[in-house]
């Protein structure tokens, strides 16, 4: 093996992410509807016509990089500012700089990462520099711009979405990573395919995450005279999860998330909180969990309690808000809650009936007594003739026909006893017999 200088040893001291930021967009990762042929930005970047913009996303997608890539293409002083540490003399001091290098036809690209961390008055300050060109501003968030970029300056931006990394994106790079001389290209690491696809789903979309564990698996490796072995057992204790044994998208993933939903049906809130766990710990996205939950809401309790589906849609707005750590005593409290609330599927099974008919009787006619008649010849024609508007009866209820006639009378929604459906069901029985004349 080639002996490294002095020199290749500080290059690899660096950590791994940094050594293998690209300088070009050929050696980019990711986020092709944008940068793919044809897209807009490409297109702009390669006509040398950036405007300021403001790159969205989550961690670890290459905002950063893009921007450092985006300025030495178009031949800019590129400036990096942190929300976290800079105040309104720092961006004054660059502004007033970049201000010179504009009179003396140079252009000054400033990044702005976690732009939404600058307040008002630190974004305002911005505003008069990007107005009269002095600078292009790149701001990266990751949150939503509509509410965190000032109105005045997010008119000015282009707002462009980054993505986050799939995971063929994520192994790409961690091929990269073993044979790139900047990376370990300079060792002979023996890794599996397998490993690596572990490892890419454990980043959940974010390179830096997946390269800082590839990172500490290669240094914990099995050292030999010809190589450094990465083991199962040696990934495992670098993330310090059993991820490895659970695939997003393979049968796992489908027999936990069964596990849980079936353990809730079957009002068991320990079975329930099991598995939940279960998934949690090992790296599934709480938003998946907690779109699921919202299902459960509605499909096994329903009408029988009303408070189920507004709890599970604040515990997904709580996983969105917070996510993982934070977040799992949220998904806990609506697991342990729908677990123990009372059961309904009438909801359920009441869209499936009427999807069956609706599939096989496509064609049926609206009632003209239900049909809206905007037009002179549409109340010729007796659209609307005999409606009866509820509110004016005494009852708040008519006796009009709504379904089409080959399936008048019938019935779809067949509410139980259970919890606060049975108001429900006594409600429909009492309308149900008034129209019928029974009362």
């Amino acid at each position: 093996m080639e002996q490294l200088s002095l020199f290749d040893y500080k290059e690899t001291a660096s950590p791994l992410a940094s050594r293998l930021r690209p300088d070009t967009l050929d050696g980019f990762v990711g986020q092709k509807h944008l940068l793919g042929e044809g897209k807009l930005l490409r297109q702009l970047i390669d006509q040398d016509n950036i405007p300021s913009m403001i790159f969205w996303g989550p961690p670890g997608v290459g905002k950063t990089t893009l921007a450092s890539i985006i300025a030495k293409r178009t031949n800019a002083d590129f400036i990096n500012f942190s929300a976290v540490t800079s105040g309104i003399k720092e961006i004054k001091e660059v502004m007033a700089k970049a201000e010179v290098s504009r009179r003396m036809g140079m252009r000054t690209l400033v990044f702005v990462d976690e732009i939404h961390r600058f307040n008002k008055a630190q974004q305002d300050a911005f505003l008069p520099y990007v107005e009269k060109g002095s600078i292009i501003l790149i701001g990266a968030t990751t949150e939503n711009p509509s509410f965190e970029i000032n109105a005045a300056l997010l008119s000015r931006c282009r707002v462009f979405v980054l993505q986050a990394l799939t995971s063929d994106d994520l192994k790409e790079l961690l091929k990269k990573a073993l044979s790139d001389p900047k990376g370990f290209g300079y060792l002979n690491i023996e890794i599996g395919d397998d490993l690596l696809g572990a490892i890419a789903t454990f980043a959940n979309g974010d390179a830096r995450t997946a390269l800082n564990v590839l990172e500490m698996a290669v240094t914990n490796g099995e050292i030999t005279a010809e190589k450094t072995i990465v083991t199962k057992e040696v990934l495992e204790q670098c993330i310090s999860k059993k991820s490895l044994l659970y695939d997003k998208n393979g049968e796992e993933h489908y027999n936990l998330i069964s596990a849980l939903h079936k353990s809730m049906r079957n009002s068991d809130p320990d079975a329930a909180v099991y598995w939940l766990a279960r998934m949690l710990e090992a790296g599934e996205d709480p938003l998946y969990i907690a779109r699921r939950l919202i299902r459960f809401a509605t499909e096994d309790v329903g009408l029988a309690d009303n408070h189920a589906l507004p709890l599970a849609v604040a515990a997904y707005q709580a996983c969105h808000f917070l996510g993982m750590p934070e977040c799992n005593i949220h998904l806990t409290q609506a697991v342990i809650y729908l677990s123990l609330a009372p059961r309904s599927n009438s909801v359920y099974t009441a869209y499936e009936h009427a999807k069956a008919d609706a599939l096989n009787m496509l064609s049926e006619p609206v009632p003209l007594v239900i049909r809206n008649a905007p037009t002179g010849l549409m109340k010729d024609l007796n659209y609307g003739a005999g409606y009866v508007y509820a509110h004016d009866t005494a009852e708040k209820v008519a006796r009009m026909e709504c379904l089409p006639e080959s399936l008048k009378g019938t019935r779809y929604y067949m509410p139980t006893e259970s919890g606060e459906e049975a108001a429900q069901k006594e409600r429909l029985e009492k309308i149900l017999k008034w129209k019928a004349g029974k009362e």
